[in-house]
């Protein structure tokens, strides 16, 4: 099929999978990054930013090269240097980067950091998923702890529910540490080479490349396969059993509703011991999957819940990450684990509470009306001193008519309007007018934000 020409003529539009952001959708956005930033410095966080473009190797040596993101998804940059870049296709390795550049080593550890912002992955745009996309997330840096993955997983549920996300399932699983890992990874591979032929054509590669990845297929074909292979948790060493025996026990004393997901590995290959999910089960699955929860019959190892994944949206994901600082370089392991709220995700969805606006978004109380150029000239002036009395207001500062103006405030429906004419103007007055019952009164200018402060 030929390509459509380009005409000179027609005005360029977004790219395909990123968008504009305007008015009611803007505020929601900026409100859902209020509540979440201040859930999570009441529980200790503390803000980072990070650049847009990294080194491309950041995301090669730590993400992994045979993942979606790099192989098929990461946006590279020609550089007039030698330098190979890349824009963020997500944040943890950038922050463990800054973590280990800024020489965060040396503060009283656990580091812990939240940052909101834009990733890009060319991959197939579709409902709440786009290739230019925002995250919050949080991060703990410098602590083995479970207390630390408790803290992770009970603040992102605060942030879902406070946001309107009410049912939630928390999908969760433990894919062990390079000392029990490799016994886990040796089983997956012989078990998948006996049913290679009921596999799809990624899965293939996946059993040579990256076979942890297996279980992150959502591809129907390979569902069969998926459920009855072998499970992480029941080839876990005594300490990861530990680990994932304490984070259960943190949840459960917290009162937060679990399932553990054997088929649970997350894409990335930088996860190790726990992984995570948060689901919302009132939002529809863009894609249907067919993931099951199985019993594990192997000793000590924590039982697992036999009620099938539910089908809903993921709102969330994330796990530890004990040994990333190596694989980018570092000579030394920082161990860590952080989430990613997918933002979009949320505010897009039918359960996004629409009252969280953000603080610097209230109701006006008042239309500002100007009549003629003198008054024109000193409407800055009135309007700055309520902006210092924090009196909200809109205005039409570019309209002349009187009918016109007072029309706007009407179809706002804003209680009050401001009158500046020139008559006002010469006598340092304005006329404040009740628009529900069309009484009005004249106000002293340096009277004027007291007043309008008291009015309902």
């Amino acid at each position: 099929m030929p390509m459509k020409k380009e005409s000179k003529n027609e005005v360029p539009q977004a790219i395909k999978g990123m968008r504009d952001l305007l008015g009611k959708e803007y505020y929601a956005y900026q409100g859902f990054f209020e509540k979440a930033a201040e859930i999570a410095t009441y529980y200790g966080f503390k803000p980072i930013e990070t650049p847009i473009i990294e080194e491309t190797r950041l995301y090669t040596s730590g993400i992994g090269e045979t993942t979606d993101i790099v192989g098929k998804e990461m946006y590279e940059i020609k550089s007039k240097g030698s330098a190979q870049l890349a824009l963020r296709p997500e944040y943890t390795a950038g922050v463990l980067r800054a973590y280990i550049e800024n020489g965060m080593q040396s503060y009283s550890q656990p580091v812990m950091l939240y940052y909101f912002g834009n990733c890009y992955r060319h991959e197939r745009p579709q409902k709440g998923r786009f290739r230019e996309f925002r995250q919050f997330g949080l991060e703990v840096l410098g602590t083995e702890k479970s207390i630390a993955d408790a803290i992770v997983i009970k603040v992102t549920t605060t942030i879902l529910e406070e946001s309107g996300h009410k049912n939630l399932s928390l999908q969760i699983n433990s894919i062990g540490d390079k000392i029990c890992r490799n016994n886990y990874r040796r089983e997956l591979v012989n078990y998948y080479k006996r049913h290679v032929g009921s596999v799809c054509k990624d899965c293939k590669i996946r059993v040579k490349n990256n076979p942890l990845r297996l279980l992150d297929c959502k591809d129907p074909k390979c569902a069969p396969t998926k459920e009855a292979a072998p499970q992480s948790v029941a080839y876990l060493c005594d300490a990861c059993k530990q680990h994932f025996k304490e984070v259960l026990e943190y949840l459960e004393n917290l009162k937060i509703e679990y399932t553990i997901n054997p088929s649970l590995v997350r894409g990335l290959d930088y996860y190790t011991r726990t992984v995570f999910e948060i689901i919302s089960k009132t939002e529809p699955a863009e894609v249907k999957e067919t993931n099951a929860n199985q019993k594990s019959d192997a000793p000590d190892a924590p039982k697992t819940d036999d009620k099938r994944k539910p089908v809903g949206l993921a709102l969330a994901g994330g796990g530890r990450y004990d040994y990333l600082a190596k694989a980018i370089g570092n000579k030394k392991d920082v161990p860590g684990v952080g989430v990613a709220i997918g933002v979009d995700r949320v505010v897009l969805s039918e359960s996004f509470n629409e009252d969280l606006v953000p603080r610097i978004l209230k109701r006006p109380k008042v239309f500002f009306i100007q009549l003629g150029f003198p008054a024109k000239l000193h409407s800055l002036a009135i309007i700055e001193i309520l902006r210092k009395a924090k009196v909200p207001l809109l205005q039409s500062l570019s309209k002349d008519s009187l009918g016109t103006q007072l029309s706007t405030a009407e179809k706002l429906k804003i209680p009050y309007t401001i009158i500046l004419g020139q008559k006002e103007v010469i006598d340092r007055t304005v006329i404040v007018r009740n628009m529900d019952n069309r009484s009005q009164e004249e106000i002293q200018v340096d009277k004027l934000a007291d007043y309008v402060k008291k009015l309902k």
